[in-house]
């Protein structure tokens, strides 16, 4: 075994053992709330899936009539006729194989679009019958050899296009070309390098101002799971793939490489490219391998959480919520707990038209290990209109938060400073395998003053910490009507402070 072999190893050894690990499901459920709370407001439906059909679900994507599509693991693409209904009556029809590992679709102008390790296809049925005949290769110019190498793809965009994030070789190198980047696919097959610096993206959309997205896992220069935006020409955070810059002509490569065991507070002020994580998820609390996610436009048909993004973990079976916003041109927010009991590994989300969010994914034998107990899985999470005590939504402003709640808050308690628990943290940028939480601080709320509709609390701090999770504990808040909030935690990346 080659030294920097041996070294590599070592270190992911090393920050494994020092990161909390969780296998009972009542340990997640302590700090989540529990699932079986969570499903008083958002119960979890099972769409049966027949004997014998390979069902391990990848991508989603609703047609224009209604249906659900399926791209699975294997390569097929299943149309679901009753998914959405109560109970579900799936009537399933296999509109094409011969794909490889189908991780998104999208449907546009009467054809379907996969995205697969090793090409964006274009997949047509010409004479009608419901059965693909015509399979259009719209671009393969990257390379793909092992399995580390997934491709993740989005919707079409506003201008027809499907952005591609391409995962490394093995997590800490990029032995194939553009391994590690973010490509923009055009609908006449043109592929557009975007950005380089990723290491194993999870899923690509759009938040609600349109900006695009990538999820990230925890590995190599890469403390926790993360959302990070796809920013043109920028960096987001593994070195491997600066090797492609040279098929890039118009793109200038950033003039140094970043320092291991640093920060990055520190290193997105040495390297003007790097592009700071705009979420950050903290290890095993939020999630361990973040997945595919899907923007909330269902217009409140699934509660009080539109315009929100919603992701998928696959370790933990979970679903979370995300928030964006934009402060000083560098998008940075906040994600929070919402749904767990899901039972199988989570690789993508969908809303249907009724405003159900789809989950489904599957387990494998890769040495990943996955909380749910099915082999895989197709769910469905329902809301029954019953709005939950939650913090909505958590926005930074010049000298604190401001603090949104989904029900009216007790303003006599939301008055108190000692009713905000906020300590602070970030990690370790490095070549390692992931990072402890290290750098901690305790935020002291100078002031609290909650809105007189009780919707909101604007909490002012002695001190915000840039380039830290703000870690906030709300589990002494309650409502007008006297409940406690159905998770209390939540967790703000500051990048940026705003300057009023």
């Amino acid at each position: 075994m080659s030294s920097s072999k041996h070294l590599r190893i070592c270190a992911a050894l090393l920050a494994l053992s020092v990161l909390p690990r969780i296998h009972a499901a009542e340990d997640l459920g302590a700090m989540w709330g529990t699932a079986a709370e969570e499903a008083k407001y958002y119960p979890i439906v099972n769409v049966p899936i027949p004997q014998g059909i390979p069902m391990r679900p990848g991508g989603f994507e609703i047609l224009p009539d209604g249906r659900l599509a399926v791209g699975t693991r294997r390569g097929d693409i299943y149309f679901i006729r009753g998914a959405f209904d109560s109970p579900p009556k799936p009537e399933y029809h296999l509109f094409a194989s011969g794909q490889d590992e189908i991780f998104a679709l999208s449907w546009k102008d009467g054809a379907m679009t996969a995205i697969t390790w090793g090409e964006v296809t274009q997949i047509s049925d010409t004479d009608g019958d419901e059965v693909a005949d015509r399979y259009d290769t719209l671009t393969s110019n990257w390379g793909y050899a092992e399995g580390h190498e997934f491709a993740f793809g989005s919707k079409h965009d506003l201008e027809g296009n499907i952005w591609v994030a391409l995962g490394l070789s093995g997590s800490y190198e990029s032995h194939n070309l553009f391994r590690g980047w973010a490509v923009k696919v055009t609908p006449r097959g043109k592929m557009i390098p975007v950005c380089s610096g990723l290491r194993s993206p999870g899923g690509v959309g759009p938040n609600a101002d349109g900006a695009m997205f990538v999820t990230e896992s925890q590995g190599p220069w890469n403390g926790c799971c993360s959302l990070k935006h796809l920013k043109p020409g920028g960096f987001l955070g593994h070195p491997a793939s600066y090797n492609w810059y040279p098929f890039v002509p118009e793109m200038a490569p950033p003039s140094v490489e970043p320092k291991s065991d640093s920060r990055m507070g520190v290193e997105k002020k040495r390297v003007k490219e790097l592009v700071p994580p705009a979420v950050k998820f903290p290890y095993i609390k939020m999630g361990r391998s973040i997945s595919g996610f899907r923007l909330n436009k269902t217009g409140g048909k699934f509660g009080p959480f539109d315009g929100q993004l919603f992701l998928g973990d696959y370790s933990l079976s979970v679903i979370l919520r995300a928030t964006t916003e934009q402060i000083n041109g560098v998008w940075q927010g906040a994600c929070y707990p919402f749904r767990e009991g899901l039972a199988t590994g989570i690789m993508n989300v969908e809303f249907s038209p009724k405003g159900q969010l789809i989950a489904g994914g599957f387990t494998t034998s890769r040495q990943w290990p996955v909380r749910g107990p099915e082999a895989f899985a197709l769910q469905r999470i329902d809301w029954n209109g019953v709005v939950p005590f939650e913090i909505q939504e958590i926005r930074i402003r010049n000298d604190g938060f401001l603090v949104h709640f989904t029900k009216p808050i007790d303003l006599q308690v939301a008055s108190k400073t000692d009713t905000y628990n906020i300590t602070t943290y970030t990690h370790v940028y490095h070549a390692g395998y992931g990072s402890p939480e290290v750098d901690h601080t305790t935020c002291r709320v100078t002031r609290a003053v909650p809105s007189a509709d009780g919707l909101t609390v604007r909490l002012h701090l002695e001190k915000i910490i840039e380039d830290h999770i703000h870690d906030f504990d709300l589990s002494n808040m309650t409502s007008q009507d006297g409940r406690r909030l159905l998770h209390h935690k939540a967790y703000y990346t500051v990048n940026e402070i705003p300057s009023n």
